[in-house]
């Protein structure tokens, strides 16, 4: 939804400022989010957005057979619940219109294709100094909010590793991000290099499309079905994580054996236990082990130089490829341009702060979806965000209003 300057709460300011009572930067479902429940509280917000429109990630840069991962249940949005009859895992294309709709439902203000430069806080005004460069006429522009609130999600930019010898092997090499189908890539050799959900499932699709496809495989890795994890999320309401970890290991060995057989070696700890405490997320598989298995799909270990079309890696093998995709994530960028904190966000651009405190900085600062806890985290830190505000807008901006 493009900016309208008809709202009367945000008015302009001397000079080439203009007041915002909240900046969000980012137009994902974090921003949204937080704009959807500022809006049901009566407090104005302006979203700041890079790309041409909202939700860039799943526009963009999301593959065809991309499904959410987590029943809709835990995916949607505060205020806005999915129709019934949508499926449980919910196709992207899907949520992508249901995001669509969400913005045009709550009215979000959105200003697409600004590219924040620097966020600052100035302690004698107690403002936030947001710049912003307008990418389709280069015209700079600055905001003026009393919060700010960091919604720009942790997949900024793609993450590539620096691989010797990658810069002359001749075939495609493309980021996940990149990637949409099998189309084209059959009879070639497919080297996926990730395997996460993302590397997982482009493995599952380049062999379904006819790949001859390879995955490389570095670190230990949880594989469970999605229902799998979907009880588990369930169970964790009512049970020590230690005792859903141990129930749902039971059952993966019954479904999936000894994966070890296959180069996936299982973590120490168990899948819940590691989502909590590390960054690392389990495989929700949905038949790439199947592949795996067969023979379909080969498992590698960690890559360790390309010569022109050959790819060695770690155990002293190599193989011959006709293309690399990377599905190695993403990178934050937000340090770059967020100044005047030390305290709300690390320097990796993920939350710094512990669970249930990661949301609320200093300053009138917040941040959304960066602790690594999904959609269903998102959508409760939201609703945190936008009540906080809530208190200080209301009491403040209204009392001002009578004394007027």
């Amino acid at each position: 939804m493009h900016d309208s300057d008809t709202t009367p709460q945000t008015p302009k300011m001397s000079g080439a400022s203009e007041e915002a009572v909240v900046v969000i930067v980012g137009a994902g479902p974090s921003g949204l989010a937080v704009a959807a429940c500022l809006a049901a509280r009566s407090v104005p917000s302006l979203i700041l957005e890079r790309d041409d429109c909202v939700a860039p990630l799943w526009r963009h840069r999301a593959y065809d057979r991309l499904h959410l991962h987590l029943a809709k249940r835990f995916c949607a949005l505060p205020l806005l619940p999915f129709p019934r009859d949508a499926p449980t895992f919910v196709p992207a294309r899907d949520f992508l219109r249901y995001l669509e709709l969400y913005a045009a439902r709550f009215a979000a203000r959105v200003r697409l294709r600004r590219r924040v430069a620097a966020a600052l806080f100035d302690p004698p005004s107690s403002t936030w100094r947001v710049r912003a460069r307008a990418l389709d006429t280069g015209a700079e522009e600055e905001y003026a909010a009393r919060f700010v609130v960091v919604a720009a999600g942790e997949n900024c930019a793609p993450a590539l590793p620096a691989l010797p010898g990658l810069d002359g092997f001749p075939g495609p090499v493309r980021h996940s991000s990149e990637y949409r189908s099998g189309s084209g890539y059959a009879g070639m050799r497919v080297l996926v290099v990730g395997s996460g959900n993302s590397g997982m499932e482009i493995a599952l699709d380049l062999a379904e499309a006819g790949a001859k496809t390879s995955i490389v495989v570095r670190s230990p890795l949880h594989i469970l079905s999605r229902e799998m994890w979907l009880l588990g999320m369930i169970l964790t309401k009512f049970l020590p994580v230690r005792l859903v970890d141990a129930f749902l290991l039971f059952l993966c060995y019954l479904k999936y054996g000894d994966t070890s057989k296959y180069g996936i070696r299982r973590p120490a700890i168990g899948p819940f236990d590691m989502k909590i405490n590390t960054p690392l997320y389990p495989v929700l598989d949905v038949g790439t082990y199947d592949k795996i298995r067969s023979g379909e799909i080969q498992v590698l270990p960690a890559v360790s130089s390309v010569k022109g079309n050959n790819v060695e890696f770690s155990d002293g093998n190599s193989y011959p490829f006709d293309a690399i995709i990377f599905a190695t994530g993403y990178k934050s960028t937000i340090k770059e341009w967020l100044q005047s904190d030390e305290y709300l966000i690390g320097d990796d651009g993920m939350a710094k702060q512990k669970y249930p405190n990661q949301w609320k900085g200093k300053n009138g600062l917040y941040c959304v979806g960066l602790a690594r806890r999904g959609l269903y985290g998102t959508s409760e830190e939201a609703q945190l965000i936008a009540e906080d505000i809530s208190k200080e807008y209301n009491n403040k901006y209204n009392n001002n209003d009578k004394g007027n």
